[in-house]
């Protein structure tokens, strides 16, 4: 009897932290990218600041800030990065509590170009993360990114184009600590989205997400501004 008891609690609190989520609610993620090289040098600095929100606007979803170091070597196409990031939680609807993580990760952005119009972006990252409360955990990405001039035949100032990209999450580890598991599966993220050139230093993009996790999935209006400074 005890034992029925203990499985219908842990059911019911499992399926009340699920139902949390409005899945039918679109969130919005307000970004900001920059990207720097150091003149005459092969290194640099990039990042990203990050709020996002689980209706729009009143109830944070999360708070990201990164920043990494970057290298690319001379005649080889590829970019690596080494970075930090700052990054809190909160929970949806009105509680008012936050998870904090500290998170490192080292990255490699490899650009192509397909004919005369066609941009692929592959990013590899590895992440170490630091979660308030759980063990030391890693988690692997992958996202390939797809850019395709409108009007223009490059991503040159003015040009409108249709930006695109996927990515797939997956954890290191599935024990986080105190007998609590999570999947090898994190999540995945599918973005379509319309972006303008306003110079060669910056590019605004506004477009939708859906986010999918084990338990939910979600549409996410995203608005970013993109800095080559």
């Amino acid at each position: 009897m005890k034992l029925k008891l203990l499985v219908f609690i842990l059911i019911t609190n499992v399926c009340g932290l699920i139902a949390q989520v409005d899945e039918s609610q679109t969130g919005a993620w307000y970004m900001y990218f920059y990207n720097h090289k150091f003149n005459n040098s092969e290194f640099g600095i990039q990042g990203d600041f990050q709020y996002r929100d689980w209706q729009g606007l009143g109830d944070k979803e999360q708070l990201l800030l990164r920043s990494g170091f970057t290298y690319s070597p001379k005649n080889v196409g590829v970019t690596f990065t080494l970075g930090y990031g700052n990054i809190t939680t909160g929970q949806y609807g009105t509680s008012d509590e936050t998870v904090a993580e500290n998170r490192i990760y080292q990255e490699a952005l490899i650009p192509q170009k397909i004919g005369n119009r066609v941009y692929l972006t592959h990013r590899f990252r590895f992440e170490q993360r630091f979660v308030e409360d759980q063990d030391f955990r890693t988690r692997y990405r992958y996202n390939l990114f797809l850019n395709v001039p409108i009007n223009k035949s490059d991503l040159s100032p003015k040009a409108f184009y249709v930006a695109l990209y996927n990515e797939l999450f997956i954890n290191g580890q599935t024990d986080i600590g105190d007998s609590r598991t999570v999947e090898l599966f994190d999540r995945n993220r599918t973005y379509l989205g319309l972006g303008y050139v306003l110079n060669p230093r910056i590019r605004f993009q506004l477009g939708w997400m859906n986010q999918k996790t084990v338990n939910w999935g979600k549409g996410q209006l995203q608005v970013s501004m993109h800095h080559n400074f």
